[in-house]
């Protein structure tokens, strides 16, 4: 195998390299059913890997699973996966040192392994004229210090910042940590059940901001991705310009601007996890885990999550 680098994460390193053209079939994979879930951002993979992977590999059988009584997220599927409801799970974030934890207290161990990169696009409503917003608007926004669009150059109408909570999903969490600054959301904040509800408030809401992972806003019809600036009007956009207007979709769609993640020039990138259970007896399920893993580090993987919106790491 030649390596072509190494990705830190979670004070764990792991080896970035490739076996030229390889393919789901060739890992093995072992026989049975195997329960996942998790982060909703992961829809576009598994809507591209899954049916591949059962090509190749038609006894390994997996089965998104939805948590009962919770509303999808990485948090949800790290849970459900400690109280064994999965095989694996998939997230937008890392491991919280709560999660490492909890899984210490039940005689386990969690792994970590980085399988992609990713953009966090910000979305309004189409009507609403703005040439972008920097990150420190973005968090006086969603911390409650700014809640009209005249106070970022925009018209005089009030700012609807809705969101998940943060208990729901590694992408709210992603946003505190990494955009708020650890501040918590404000009081104006409206909260919805996931990104399909949040897409289908902005888009009959002209005063309304959301933010999901770039794969599943970017494609949209009836909402507008903005272009981020760190600081200043150095604006990225999550698109490739020139911007396709609503009244233009679905004929033409937005496409990801692979290029400015990927480079890391858009300000909002972040990695994807499948996150594994270990023990001591290198389980099945241990092993499906890691199986499920490798198979998106494949060349075909990596080439197919790239398909799905997101950057490759190899």
């Amino acid at each position: 195998m030649g390596l072509l680098g190494v990705v830190v994460s979670g004070g764990v390193a792991y080896l970035v390299g490739k076996k030229v053209n390889s393919d789901f079939s060739s890992v093995t994979a072992a026989e049975g059913t195997w329960f996942y879930g998790g982060s909703t951002s992961w829809a576009p993979i598994r809507q591209r890997v899954d049916p591949e992977i059962k090509k190749a590999h038609p006894q390994f059988e997996l089965r998104y699973t939805d948590a009962i009584n919770a509303t999808p997220g990485s948090g949800t599927g790290i849970r459900m996966l400690l109280e064994g409801q999965l095989t694996f799970s998939q997230s937008s974030r890392p491991i919280a040192d709560r999660e490492y934890q909890q899984a210490q207290q039940r005689g386990l161990s969690l792994k970590q392994i980085p399988v992609a990169l990713e953009g966090l696009a910000i979305a309004v409503h189409p009507d609403l004229q703005i040439p972008g917003l920097t990150l420190g608007q973005i968090k006086d926004i969603y911390t409650g210090k700014i809640t009209n669009w005249n106070q970022v150059g925009g018209p005089n109408l009030k700012i609807t910042a809705y969101s998940r909570r943060v208990e729901d999903g590694g992408t709210v969490e992603f946003l505190v940590d990494n955009v708020l600054g650890k501040e918590k959301l404000g009081g104006n904040v409206v909260y919805v059940y996931d990104t399909t509800d949040g897409l289908r408030k902005l888009a009959s809401d002209r005063g309304g901001i959301y933010y999901a992972s770039a794969p599943e806003v970017v494609p949209q019809c009836q909402i507008k991705p903005l272009p981020i600036a760190k600081q200043g009007n150095n604006f990225v956009a999550p698109y490739t310009e020139p911007l396709i207007k609503a009244d233009q979709c679905p004929n033409q769609r937005n496409k990801l601007n692979i290029d400015a993640f990927k480079k890391g020039q858009y300000p909002i990138t972040r990695q994807m996890f499948v996150i594994v259970k270990q023990n001591n007896n290198n389980s099945l399920e241990q092993q499906a885990g890691e199986a499920y893993a490798k198979m998106l580090l494949t060349n075909q993987g990596q080439k197919l999550m790239n398909e799905a919106g997101f950057v490759r790491i190899r």
